[in-house]
């Protein structure tokens, strides 16, 4: 056997046993969830270091255990890497020696970890929320960044000029490969995910092999002389946060939230009344419904005539509970008032709200509740408080506190990773986790939920209740036609339910870019609050 198929060999193998090893611990634990971010852990730059980087960022409760993660992450990191980078040099050009690569690649590895740290942040940010606009921040950079990075390793002058087209095309097979082989390593059953883990491994190899191959022997440099690598980097990292800036401004939240079916009567087949809330950051100005049996629900509470009063984007930035607190108090008044049970239909933040007011109330007048765009599956990760010393994700908290006061510095708006509504999702966890999408005695449930939600969750069960899926984004089914006609049918009696077949093949696609979820029975926060078990296990929705 030739010295260059044997080290072939050994690269395949070296890049199969990674997935291999991690998804045995996945098996051991009972971490399905787990399963699908297996294929990254020697997956080509800077995938790999951002796996690593979730992994921490989730996993560590101090910040003296934080560092000595980040001091192993980036020492594994770093010795793999060199080991790979080795066995893949092109047999046309002589190899640096073993030394020069393993000091080069544990450089490095420091450099891609604090690249790639604040976009894995925000995949935990994705999986507090639930929102896929997380997950599109966070691996979006990554397709930027990996054809610039993947020079690193092998060559001393990589600041400068353009990745050849090879070197791209490479990068993104990579980010296919990870893709596809993280949605078949969790369908697979058992142990059979070992098999797949190896096959995606293998590819990663002659992925190593080929991205080494393209850097170490390019073609042509463009702009040898233009830095083009810091550019680059600056411009990832402005990526999201100019996102964050537009969609977090005043200016783009000056819109009412004032659905149609506020606007008109409701029809006689219509047995409830209808108070519907809106999202996050929605706003009101006062106008009561045509119809006197509907409302909308104000997050500023209601005057001494018992009118919802007028409220602005910060009134949302409330807990749930508290939320949850004054809308029963306008649930007992519009009951009162019309005789009738009362529907809720709740957006984004609205149906959390609903969700949680009948959480603490079992025994109400509401009767029915519709979720348009419902947080799924929320509070999988978690970070303590500011004034926390320690705890669960510290780093993360902090790293996200620090996008979000950019961005209000950017764009004057108010949001924050410790408004009281986002800390009421982590307290609440295990509920938020695994019991918005569950029934409830007594009531009439269905969700609305947009295919883009899909990306935001992991793979598995994810509702006991019906849903009706269908194309859209976040926050922006309410008000169709669609949507409408079915709203009405259901208030008046019927049942309306929709899954479509793509909804689950984006779930498993997905599973490869989410923050792994930080176990129940670790946090001690969660202690005492009901969740399934075992506690790792993803798959036990509704179960206490």
């Amino acid at each position: 056997m030739s010295q260059r198929r044997r080290r072939l060999l050994g690269l395949v193998a070296l890049a199969a046993a990674v997935p291999v090893a991690q998804n045995v611990l996945f098996e051991m634990l009972g971490f399905r969830s787990a399963e699908g971010l297996s294929p990254q852990g020697s997956a080509v730059w800077p995938y790999d270091s951002y796996n690593d980087m979730r992994w921490l960022l989730v996993y560590h409760n101090s910040w003296e255990a934080y560092a000595i993660g980040l001091v192993v992450a980036i020492g594994l990191r770093g010795l793999l890497s060199a080991g790979l980078v080795g066995l893949a040099w092109p047999a046309e050009k002589p190899r640096p020696a073993r030394r020069r690569i393993l000091l080069r690649n544990l450089g490095i590895a420091a450099m891609t970890a604090v690249i790639v740290s604040p976009f894995a942040a925000l995949s935990v940010a994705a999986g507090v929320v639930s929102l896929s606009w997380f997950v599109f921040a966070a691996v979006g950079p990554m397709l930027l960044l990996a054809p610039f990075l993947q020079r690193a390793a092998v060559g001393s002058d990589w600041m400068r000029g353009l990745p050849s087209a090879a070197l791209v095309g490479w990068s993104l097979l990579d980010f296919v490969v990870i893709t596809l082989a993280g949605a078949v390593v969790w369908r697979v059953p058992g142990w059979w995910t070992l098999l797949v883990a190896a096959f995606a491994g293998a590819g990663n190899g002659l992925l190593w092999n080929r991205s080494v191959r393209a850097a170490v022997l390019p073609a042509r440099v463009h702009w040898p002389r233009v830095p083009v690598v810091p550019i680059v980097v600056v411009l990832a990292l402005a990526i999201p946060v100019a996102v964050q800036a537009v969609t977090s401004s005043p200016a783009y939240q000056t819109i009412d939230f004032r659905p149609p079916l506020l606007d008109r009567r409701l029809p006689a087949s219509v047995r409830y009344a209808v108070i519907v809330l809106g999202g996050h950051n929605s706003r009101y100005d006062g106008r009561p419904a045509v119809d006197p049996a509907a409302a909308t629900f104000s997050y500023a509470g209601q005057d001494a005539t018992g009118r919802p009063l007028p409220y602005d984007a910060r009134d949302t930035h409330r807990s749930l509970e508290s939320s949850a607190v004054l809308l029963a108090r306008q649930v007992d008044a519009l009951h009162a008032r019309t005789g009738r049970p009362v529907a809720l239909l709740g957006q984004s933040e609205g149906a959390m709200v609903g969700r949680t007011y009948l959480r603490d109330r079992p025994r109400s007048p509401v009767g029915a509740l519709l979720m348009f765009s419902p947080l799924v599956r929320a509070a999988r990760a978690y970070y303590p408080p500011a004034d926390a010393a320690a705890g669960w994700g510290i780093a993360p908290g902090w790293q996200l506190r620090g996008i979000f006061a950019l961005v209000a510095r950017v764009s004057g708006g108010g949001d924050s990773p410790d408004e009281p509504f986002i800390r009421s999702l982590l307290a609440q966890a295990p509920f938020y986790r695994y019991q918005t999408m569950c029934p409830v005695p007594g009531i009439r449930m269905v969700a609305f939920l947009p295919t883009v939600s899909a990306t935001e969750l992991p793979p598995g069960p994810y509702t006991r209740i019906p849903v009706y899926e269908m194309p859209g984004l976040h926050g922006g089914l309410l008000g169709q036609p669609e949507v409408d006609e079915q709203v009405i049918r259901f208030l008046s009696g019927g049942d309306v339910e929709s899954r479509r077949r793509e909804y689950g093949t984006i779930q498993l696609l997905g599973a490869a870019w989410q923050a792994p979820t930080l176990a129940v029975a670790v946090n001690p926060v969660w202690r005492g609050q009901p969740a399934p078990a075992p506690s790792f296990s993803q798959s036990r929705l509704c179960e206490q």
